[in-house]
């Protein structure tokens, strides 16, 4: 199966920095709609059967219209909803919260996932739950899905699972709104990623979550 994790278009409270990752979540700015409405342009190759979006209410508007374009129904599923942040939601980013943040879900990829968010899920419990929704998608026997979920959960399930992505690659490699990592493979074969918001995956191969690009992305 060929796999499309896509970032919700912009909000407000990505403009403002914040960790906010609570349902049902903000709608989509200006620009977010701009992105969403571009999205199925963007997708225009990609033979896509079926369309997942989370709970979260900007991940259902930026799926809209590349679901109306295509002449599918969004499927609405709780797993693929942003890593939940527990006592650091609606916390600033860019302060030692938001570093807390992203290393916690980068120590998941890396394998630890018994770690707990401050006041939230475990790795285990997060990977679980996307992996139940990768797994449904799997099993519908559709080609080609497209995932419109979050930047913290995609980087985070991507790193855990693609054969070819160590977490140095993904924390050095934001997502931005709207961006698109493209895999390919199966729950049981496993995965590989064949690019990266439109580059070729190249992983650095360091360890450990890699420079300030961690600290910049926001769910």
């Amino acid at each position: 199966m060929r796999l499309l994790l896509v970032r919700h278009g912009q909000t407000p409270t990505n403009v403002d920095y914040l960790l906010d990752t609570a349902v049902p979540g903000p709608g989509l700015t200006e620009l977010g709609e701009r992105q969403a409405a571009a999205l199925p342009a963007a997708l225009s190759g990609e033979d896509i059967e079926a369309i997942y979006a989370s709970t979260l209410v900007r991940t259902q508007l930026t799926a809209a219209p590349l679901a109306a374009a295509r002449g599918l129904d969004v499927i609405v599923r709780a797993g693929i909803r942003e890593v939940f942040a527990g006592d650091l939601e609606m916390l600033p980013g860019d302060t030692e919260a938001g570093h807390v943040y992203m290393r916690t879900v980068f120590a998941w990829a890396a394998g630890d996932t018994e770690l707990r968010m401050p006041g939230g899920e475990s790795g285990a419990e997060a990977l679980a739950r996307y992996d139940a929704v990768v797994a449904e998608a799997a099993g519908s026997g559709a080609g080609t899905v497209a995932l419109v979920s979050h930047g913290a959960a995609i980087r985070m399930w991507t790193a855990a699972r693609a054969a070819n992505v160590d977490v140095a690659f993904a924390g050095a490699h934001p997502l931005d709104n709207t961006g698109v990592v493209v895999l390919e493979g199966s729950p049981e074969d496993g995965w590989k990623a064949l690019s990266w918001a439109g580059a070729v995956v190249a992983p650095t191969g360091e360890s450990g979550p890699a420079g300030q690009a961690v600290e910049e992305d926001l769910p």
